[in-house]
């Protein structure tokens, strides 16, 4: 039951942030999104996964390794436009 609980809440917190990476992916626009906060968030949840794998729990590790994935491409994106609006 409880390992049940972890999966569930792991997957509605990871599909979250597909469509705010999807729109990211599509417009290429971060415009609305705060790097420092996006930074902050992703050094988060890379600890988050590390843990997860560190103490071999695999509903964190694997929405947290999932997650990763979505805040890095934001993030990704995020710095490309902070870079284009200082040209």
């Amino acid at each position: 039951m409880i390992t049940s609980l972890g999966f569930m809440a792991a997957a509605f917190t990871t599909l979250s942030f597909l469509p705010q990476a999807i729109k990211v992916i599509k417009t290429k626009n971060t415009s609305g999104i705060s790097f420092s906060m996006y930074l902050m968030f992703t050094i988060g949840v890379l600890l988050w996964f590390t843990y997860g794998i560190a103490t071999k729990q695999t509903s964190i590790a694997l929405a947290n390794g999932i997650t990763l994935i979505f805040a890095l491409i934001i993030l990704k994106y995020t710095i490309d436009d902070l870079k284009k609006n200082k040209k």
